[in-house]
């Protein structure tokens, strides 16, 4: 691990590879921007020559390297805590919301961004951790979910958990926030 004004680096090794991967400076809230697999120093010549394998891309430790990039020195454990704070105030608002004016589209625009924000944090189980939030079901947030991507507030990445807030999405959050005028 290391760390300068330039960014972050974590190194980890898998078989023949070294693994290098690069964060910017300020605060960490998702995966690296780049990553760098050379040969390590000292690996048999016939490994190297094979190329890297997808077994060598899955044993790649992504939440680990990210989670240890968060929490690199007081700053960085600093700021994943407020970090945590302020996603955990962004669902109790969206679960203040669902109480006081059901599925509106108010709602549906903040339930998209706080999951969105969620899955971009890292948080393993975005959906379970949102239900929890708001005090009602996987499967209801799941279904509030679906019906924010239909409704046209969130796209969706296959395969991942997220995806991006929309324009449509943005106008009602900049609305609500007073942005908008």
């Amino acid at each position: 691990m290391k760390a300068d004004e330039s960014g972050f680096e974590i190194t980890q090794a898998q078989g023949a590879w070294v693994i290098r991967m690069w964060w910017p400076p300020g605060p960490v809230s998702g995966g690296p921007q780049r990553i760098t697999i050379e040969g390590a120093k000292g690996a048999p010549a016939r490994d190297v020559a094979r190329g890297i394998s997808t077994t060598v891309l899955r044993r790649l430790d992504l939440p680990g390297a990210v989670k240890m990039a968060a929490g690199m020195g007081p700053k960085g454990q600093e700021v994943m805590q407020e970090l945590t704070e302020a996603m955990q105030q962004a669902g109790d608002k969206a679960g203040a919301l669902l109480e006081s004016e059901g599925v509106s589209e108010t709602y549906l625009a903040v339930l998209a961004a706080v999951y969105k924000n969620a899955a971009d944090a890292g948080e393993a189980a975005p959906v379970q951790w949102l239900a929890r939030r708001i005090k009602r079901s996987p499967e209801t947030v799941k279904g509030h979910l679906k019906q924010a991507r239909r409704d046209g507030f969130l796209t969706t990445i296959a395969g991942k958990a997220g995806g991006e807030l929309t324009d449509k999405a943005k106008a009602v959050l900049d609305a609500r926030t007073g942005k908008g005028s």
